[in-house]
């Protein structure tokens, strides 16, 4: 069973910058998703097992980056240039068949989500 926890969720202003991190049980290709009320959990970021590939959605290219930390076990996911629609919980997500695939369906481990309140 693998375990993830994410972390560093927090309140910032538009235009400023916080870093998640999801430590993850094992190592593996993981995903980042965000869901915001009323809204379908939509899919933000993806990198490989190995750290060399990564994936984004449009709205995040570009201001967010994803990135492993191997001494920590960990998957990060640094936001910058926050702007209101990025408020959302933020959740971590291993398992899919495919590494960058957007579909949350096809992750069967999920963490427990950080919120992330983006003020203007």
């Amino acid at each position: 069973q693998v375990q993830l926890a994410e972390s560093g969720g927090g309140l910032v202003q538009a235009g400023g910058s916080l870093r998640l991190s999801c430590a993850a049980s094992d190592r593996t290709s993981t995903s980042w998703f965000r869901q915001a009320p009323g809204k379908e959990r939509e899919f933000v970021a993806a990198l490989t097992a190995g750290g060399l590939s990564s994936y984004y959605a449009d709205s995040v290219k570009g201001r967010f980056t994803i990135s492993r930390d191997n001494a920590q076990n960990t998957v990060n996911l640094q936001m910058n240039n926050l702007k209101p629609d990025d408020a959302a919980v933020y959740f971590c997500a291993v398992g899919s068949s495919s590494w960058r695939s957007i579909n949350p369906n096809e992750y069967p481990y999920w963490g427990q989500g950080t919120q992330v309140t983006v003020s203007s």
